[in-house]
């Protein structure tokens, strides 16, 4: 999942399992919790930006349940309004417009994921 920000870069999101690619750029986990099984050396992380993962009470009524990414996007992002989550955004659009950011998750599907909603955010 690629797209162009208004800015220079660009943003993808990508599972953490998966093997860094040299145009990743800057690689930010976006989950909560660290990833089962993931050494931090595997992960090949710049950043682990906690923050932005949704609630503990958000995630589980969520479960990734493909007929509620809809509704989850709408309460994710509000979440993301409070002003600790909103400074995060805020410096993962500043590393987006800095070059390509890959955003990380440990969901088996990463196109409906919290990862997902971020970077349409950001990208707009």
């Amino acid at each position: 999942m690629e797209g162009k920000d208004k800015g220079k870069g660009r943003i993808q999101v990508r599972r953490v399992y998966e093997e860094p690619a040299a145009g990743d750029g800057t690689r930010v986990l976006v989950d909560r919790i660290w990833p089962r099984g993931l050494t931090k050396a595997k992960a090949g992380l710049d950043e682990w930006c906690k923050q932005v993962a949704p609630s503990t009470e958000l995630r589980t009524w969520y479960h990734h349940d493909p007929e509620l990414f809809a509704e989850f996007g709408r309460r994710y992002r509000s979440e993301l309004q409070a002003p600790e989550r909103a400074d995060a955004v805020t410096h993962l659009r500043k590393l987006a417009q800095d070059g390509m950011l890959t955003l990380l998750t440990a969901t088996k599907q990463p196109e409906i994921s919290e990862a997902a909603v971020l970077a349409e955010l950001l990208q707009h």
